[in-house]
Protein backbone atom coordinates (compact mmCIF):
# COMPACT_ATOMS: atom_id res chain seq x y z
CA UNK A 1 0.00 0.00 0.00
CA UNK A 2 1.27 3.22 -1.15
CA UNK A 3 0.52 4.74 2.57
CA UNK A 4 3.06 2.72 5.31
CA UNK A 5 1.19 2.94 8.63
CA UNK A 6 0.85 1.08 11.49
CA UNK A 7 -0.71 1.12 14.82
CA UNK A 8 0.55 4.15 16.01
CA UNK A 9 -0.67 6.17 12.42
CA UNK A 10 -4.52 4.65 13.13
CA UNK A 11 -3.91 6.05 16.65
CA UNK A 12 -3.07 9.17 15.28
CA UNK A 13 -5.65 9.27 12.88
CA UNK A 14 -8.34 8.46 15.60
CA UNK A 15 -7.36 11.62 18.16
CA UNK A 16 -6.78 13.57 15.16
CA UNK A 17 -10.79 12.48 13.61
CA UNK A 18 -12.03 12.88 17.09
CA UNK A 19 -11.89 16.96 16.34
CA UNK A 20 -14.33 16.42 13.57
CA UNK A 21 -17.57 18.84 14.39
CA UNK A 22 -19.54 17.06 11.34
CA UNK A 23 -19.75 14.16 9.12
CA UNK A 24 -17.54 14.58 6.14
CA UNK A 25 -18.62 12.66 2.48
CA UNK A 26 -15.60 11.12 0.42
CA UNK A 27 -16.79 10.49 -2.98
CA UNK A 28 -14.59 8.22 -4.82
CA UNK A 29 -15.27 7.54 -8.93
CA UNK A 30 -13.64 5.13 -11.28
CA UNK A 31 -13.61 4.37 -14.76
CA UNK A 32 -14.43 0.64 -15.10
CA UNK A 33 -13.83 1.05 -18.93
CA UNK A 34 -9.63 2.13 -17.70
CA UNK A 35 -7.57 0.32 -16.45
CA UNK A 36 -6.68 2.04 -12.87
CA UNK A 37 -3.31 1.06 -11.55
CA UNK A 38 -4.04 2.51 -8.30
CA UNK A 39 -7.78 2.08 -7.31
CA UNK A 40 -7.32 -0.44 -5.00
CA UNK A 41 -4.71 1.16 -2.58
CA UNK A 42 -6.77 4.28 -2.72
CA UNK A 43 -9.63 2.15 -1.81
CA UNK A 44 -7.47 0.67 0.96
CA UNK A 45 -7.02 4.73 2.09
CA UNK A 46 -10.39 5.74 2.08
CA UNK A 47 -11.20 2.44 4.12
CA UNK A 48 -8.53 3.66 6.44
CA UNK A 49 -9.87 7.48 6.66
CA UNK A 50 -13.79 5.74 7.30
CA UNK A 51 -12.34 3.11 9.94
CA UNK A 52 -10.39 5.66 12.01
CA UNK A 53 -13.26 8.25 12.10
CA UNK A 54 -15.39 6.96 14.37
CA UNK A 55 -18.41 6.57 11.63
CA UNK A 56 -17.94 10.30 10.76
CA UNK A 57 -16.08 9.63 7.51
CA UNK A 58 -18.20 8.37 4.80
CA UNK A 59 -17.14 6.73 1.19
CA UNK A 60 -19.20 6.84 -1.34
CA UNK A 61 -18.24 5.14 -4.84
CA UNK A 62 -19.99 6.22 -8.10
CA UNK A 63 -18.55 5.62 -11.52
CA UNK A 64 -17.93 7.53 -15.10
CA UNK A 65 -21.47 8.41 -16.82
CA UNK A 66 -23.28 8.64 -12.74
CA UNK A 67 -25.33 11.23 -12.28
CA UNK A 68 -22.65 12.59 -9.32
CA UNK A 69 -20.34 12.41 -12.47
CA UNK A 70 -21.88 14.48 -14.38
CA UNK A 71 -23.35 16.40 -11.47
CA UNK A 72 -20.03 17.51 -9.69
CA UNK A 73 -18.19 17.88 -13.39
CA UNK A 74 -15.74 14.96 -12.61
CA UNK A 75 -13.28 14.51 -15.80
CA UNK A 76 -10.40 12.86 -14.91
CA UNK A 77 -10.05 9.21 -13.06
CA UNK A 78 -9.60 8.03 -10.61
CA UNK A 79 -10.84 10.49 -8.52
CA UNK A 80 -11.96 11.84 -5.20
CA UNK A 81 -14.51 14.58 -4.10
CA UNK A 82 -14.67 16.00 -0.27
CA UNK A 83 -18.19 17.18 0.80
CA UNK A 84 -18.63 18.23 4.55
CA UNK A 85 -20.85 20.55 5.80
CA UNK A 86 -21.08 22.03 2.74
CA UNK A 87 -20.59 20.80 -1.00
CA UNK A 88 -17.65 22.64 -2.55
CA UNK A 89 -15.22 21.60 -5.49
CA UNK A 90 -12.15 20.41 -3.70
CA UNK A 91 -10.71 17.57 -6.08
CA UNK A 92 -7.99 14.84 -6.02
CA UNK A 93 -6.96 13.18 -9.13
CA UNK A 94 -4.97 10.24 -8.75
CA UNK A 95 -3.76 8.45 -5.19
CA UNK A 96 -2.80 11.09 -2.94
CA UNK A 97 -0.30 8.51 -1.69
CA UNK A 98 3.08 9.81 -0.06
CA UNK A 99 3.12 13.22 1.73
CA UNK A 100 -0.61 14.13 0.08
CA UNK A 101 -1.76 11.80 2.28
CA UNK A 102 -1.33 14.13 5.16
CA UNK A 103 -3.46 17.12 2.82
CA UNK A 104 -6.11 14.77 2.67
CA UNK A 105 -6.58 14.44 6.02
CA UNK A 106 -6.19 18.16 6.20
CA UNK A 107 -8.93 18.83 4.19
CA UNK A 108 -10.85 16.24 5.60
CA UNK A 109 -10.74 18.78 9.22
CA UNK A 110 -11.40 21.84 7.27
CA UNK A 111 -14.41 20.15 5.45
CA UNK A 112 -16.20 18.92 8.68
CA UNK A 113 -16.08 22.75 10.30
CA UNK A 114 -16.39 24.80 6.73
CA UNK A 115 -13.59 27.57 8.48
CA UNK A 116 -10.44 27.01 6.03
CA UNK A 117 -7.62 29.20 7.42
CA UNK A 118 -7.46 32.02 5.42
CA UNK A 119 -6.43 35.65 5.95
CA UNK A 120 -9.14 38.17 5.65
CA UNK A 121 -7.58 39.85 3.25
CA UNK A 122 -6.94 36.74 1.04
CA UNK A 123 -11.22 35.54 1.47
CA UNK A 124 -12.12 39.15 0.46
CA UNK A 125 -10.25 39.51 -2.66
CA UNK A 126 -11.23 36.01 -3.63
CA UNK A 127 -15.19 36.34 -2.87
CA UNK A 128 -15.69 39.64 -4.42
CA UNK A 129 -13.42 39.07 -7.49
CA UNK A 130 -13.57 35.58 -8.90
CA UNK A 131 -17.04 35.45 -10.21
CA UNK A 132 -16.21 32.82 -13.62
CA UNK A 133 -15.75 29.50 -12.77
CA UNK A 134 -12.02 29.13 -12.53
CA UNK A 135 -10.06 25.64 -12.17
CA UNK A 136 -6.75 25.29 -10.35
CA UNK A 137 -5.00 22.62 -11.26
CA UNK A 138 -1.72 21.70 -8.97
CA UNK A 139 0.16 19.18 -10.32
CA UNK A 140 2.12 16.33 -8.21
CA UNK A 141 4.33 14.05 -7.52
CA UNK A 142 4.08 11.86 -4.37
CA UNK A 143 7.61 12.40 -3.11
CA UNK A 144 7.53 15.77 -3.13
CA UNK A 145 7.24 17.05 0.18
CA UNK A 146 6.19 20.95 -1.37
CA UNK A 147 3.20 19.98 -3.18
CA UNK A 148 0.87 19.52 -0.43
CA UNK A 149 1.21 23.20 0.55
CA UNK A 150 0.22 24.02 -2.60
CA UNK A 151 -2.99 21.65 -3.26
CA UNK A 152 -4.06 22.53 0.64
CA UNK A 153 -4.08 26.09 -0.79
CA UNK A 154 -5.94 25.33 -3.67
CA UNK A 155 -8.66 23.53 -1.59
CA UNK A 156 -9.29 26.28 1.06
CA UNK A 157 -9.07 28.58 -1.98
CA UNK A 158 -12.29 26.19 -3.30
CA UNK A 159 -13.97 26.13 0.28
CA UNK A 160 -14.03 30.26 -0.26
CA UNK A 161 -15.28 30.35 -3.03
CA UNK A 162 -17.30 27.95 -5.14
CA UNK A 163 -16.67 29.22 -8.35
CA UNK A 164 -13.36 27.67 -8.01
CA UNK A 165 -12.05 24.25 -8.19
CA UNK A 166 -8.85 22.53 -6.73
CA UNK A 167 -7.74 20.02 -8.54
CA UNK A 168 -4.81 18.16 -6.98
CA UNK A 169 -3.43 16.02 -10.03
CA UNK A 170 -0.79 13.07 -9.76
CA UNK A 171 1.45 14.11 -12.56
CA UNK A 172 2.77 10.19 -13.43
CA UNK A 173 -0.89 9.10 -13.32
CA UNK A 174 -1.98 11.37 -15.61
CA UNK A 175 1.47 11.67 -17.90
CA UNK A 176 -0.29 13.14 -21.32
CA UNK A 177 -1.78 16.03 -19.19
CA UNK A 178 1.33 16.48 -17.17
CA UNK A 179 3.47 17.08 -20.83
CA UNK A 180 0.80 19.19 -22.36
CA UNK A 181 1.39 21.67 -19.18
CA UNK A 182 4.91 20.80 -19.20
CA UNK A 183 4.95 19.77 -15.97
CA UNK A 184 9.24 19.21 -15.44
CA UNK A 185 8.88 20.27 -11.66
CA UNK A 186 6.38 20.04 -9.06
CA UNK A 187 4.26 21.84 -7.81
CA UNK A 188 3.07 22.97 -10.93
CA UNK A 189 0.05 25.48 -10.81
CA UNK A 190 -1.93 26.17 -13.77
CA UNK A 191 -5.02 28.41 -13.51
CA UNK A 192 -8.16 28.06 -16.08
CA UNK A 193 -10.95 30.68 -16.12
CA UNK A 194 -14.09 29.86 -18.18
CA UNK A 195 -12.24 26.63 -19.28
CA UNK A 196 -9.34 28.36 -20.66
CA UNK A 197 -5.75 28.60 -19.18
CA UNK A 198 -4.93 31.82 -18.29
CA UNK A 199 -1.52 31.60 -15.47
CA UNK A 200 0.68 29.37 -14.83
CA UNK A 201 3.68 29.34 -12.28
CA UNK A 202 5.70 26.68 -9.70
CA UNK A 203 6.08 26.18 -6.31
CA UNK A 204 4.02 26.20 -3.18
CA UNK A 205 3.93 29.82 -2.85
CA UNK A 206 2.06 31.74 0.47
CA UNK A 207 -1.76 32.25 0.31
CA UNK A 208 -1.30 36.12 -0.72
CA UNK A 209 0.88 35.16 -3.59
CA UNK A 210 -1.48 32.17 -4.81
CA UNK A 211 -4.46 34.25 -4.58
CA UNK A 212 -2.74 37.36 -6.93
CA UNK A 213 -2.38 35.16 -9.47
CA UNK A 214 -5.81 33.66 -9.28
CA UNK A 215 -6.90 37.27 -9.49
CA UNK A 216 -4.37 37.90 -12.39
CA UNK A 217 -6.12 35.73 -14.19
CA UNK A 218 -9.23 36.92 -13.96
CA UNK A 219 -7.19 40.15 -15.41
CA UNK A 220 -7.94 41.76 -11.75
CA UNK A 221 -5.14 44.00 -9.81
CA UNK A 222 -4.69 42.74 -6.62
CA UNK A 223 -6.52 45.29 -3.81
CA UNK A 224 -4.39 47.22 -1.63
CA UNK A 225 -5.03 44.70 1.72
CA UNK A 226 -3.53 41.72 -0.41
CA UNK A 227 -0.59 43.72 -1.39
CA UNK A 228 -0.02 44.81 2.21
CA UNK A 229 0.39 40.83 2.59
CA UNK A 230 2.61 40.59 -0.04
CA UNK A 231 4.86 42.84 1.16
CA UNK A 232 5.63 40.85 4.14
CA UNK A 233 6.48 37.92 2.55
Amino acid sequence: MPVEYDEELVEELRRVFAKLESKVRLLFFTDPSAECMYCEDIEQILELLSATSGGRVEVSRHTRGSEEARKYNIDLYPAILIHGVDEWNIRYFGIPAGHEFGALVEDVLDASTGRPEVSPAVASALKQYVRRPTRIMVFVTPTCPYCPLAVRTAHKFAMINKNIYGDMIEAIEFSDLADRYGVYAVPKIVIQVDGRDAVEFEGAAPDPYFAAKVLEAHSVEAPAELLRELEYL
